[in-house]
């Protein structure tokens, strides 16, 4: 039977990134999940986000499981980003959003039937290790191009409206908004500062899952097929490309570099779309210590 006309046949390659996807996403939703279940909300701290919300609720009305009150909550976000990101990042952030709402209600009745709960005196090592296990499980999924959905997707939706206030700015007072909610519902001061520094490890768990040291990556490559790919760089990930003229020094062919910037957990994105066009592409991958300009920091508040 012959492929239907405009289907495209996934190669080897694109299946076993797709896989690898897959299994990443799996495992970094578990990981989120685990440090919430065990470490988190045993001990009335919060991770930030709409994960926030559900334990919050939970904790006020038990009988609301805490993940499918989150999946619920972003239904209305994952329509309102259809509209506005597209289908293909919906689609990796639904599937992301599901598996960690069914990891966290799942694991809640395991943990709680046998007693797997943090338990110990030590608040400060539940902050801790509740915080490397949000930041891994996040970092991983950041790292495949999805996201858990929650304030990744408001912080975007609120970008549009405010486009001169950085995405990290909005995440951070988004989540600062939940854990100053979680300390009246709590009536503790002591769960909003402990909940701050689970907050700020997962950060910092994150940018090194992504990123390492840097959270920019400058990508020089270097291919026949220029044309196409910087069509999709600019078109799909809406990243600026500059293309530069360049000369094998040992064939002395002419070919053409591209030149591009992008967020960390943006390069897997690129390296799919290079891959689409060209088989054998020559690209280099380095830091970016620090970037100005449009998509990235502005360079007035340098000044």
């Amino acid at each position: 039977m012959k492929n239907s006309p405009g289907k495209k046949k996934l190669n080897r390659h694109e299946v076993g990134s797709l896989l690898l996807d897959t299994l990443l996403c799996i495992l970094g939703t578990f990981s989120y999940a685990l440090g919430v279940v065990y470490f988190i909300n045993p001990v009335q701290f919060v991770p930030g986000g709409l994960t926030t919300l559900g334990i919050l609720v939970n904790h006020l009305v038990p009988f609301v499981p805490i993940g499918a009150f989150v999946f619920l909550v972003n239904v209305p976000l994952f329509i309102i980003s259809w509209r506005k990101f597209g289908t293909a990042f919906i689609g990796k952030t639904v599937f992301s959003t599901a598996l960690l709402s069914i990891f966290i209600d799942v694991l809640t009745n395991v943990c709680a039937k046998h007693g797997w709960l943090y338990s110990g005196d030590e608040k400060l090592v539940a902050a801790i290790f509740g915080g490397l296990f949000l930041g891994i499980g996040i970092g991983t999924v950041f790292s495949r191009g999805s996201t858990t959905g929650g304030m990744d997707i408001v912080a975007r939706l609120l970008r549009l409206s405010f486009p001169h206030i950085p995405v990290g700015r909005l995440v951070l007072a988004c989540d600062f908004a939940v854990v100053a909610l979680a300390g009246i519902v709590y009536k503790s001061v002591n769960s909003m500062l402990y909940s701050v520094i689970v907050i700020l490890i997962s950060g910092l768990a994150v940018d090194f899952v992504v990123s390492g040291r840097s959270n920019s990556k400058m990508l020089m490559i270097m291919t026949d097929h220029a044309e196409e790919i910087t069509g999709a760089i600019t078109g799909t990930l809406k990243r600026g490309v500059s293309v530069i003229d360049a000369v094998g020094g040992y064939t002395g062919e002419n070919h053409k570099m591209l030149l591009c910037v992008v967020r960390a957990h943006e390069v897997a994105g690129i390296r799919k779309l290079v891959a689409q066009y060209d088989e054998h592409p020559f690209i280099i991958i380095t830091d970016s210590g620090e970037v100005l300009g449009e998509g990235f920091k502005s360079y007035k508040d340098t000044l």
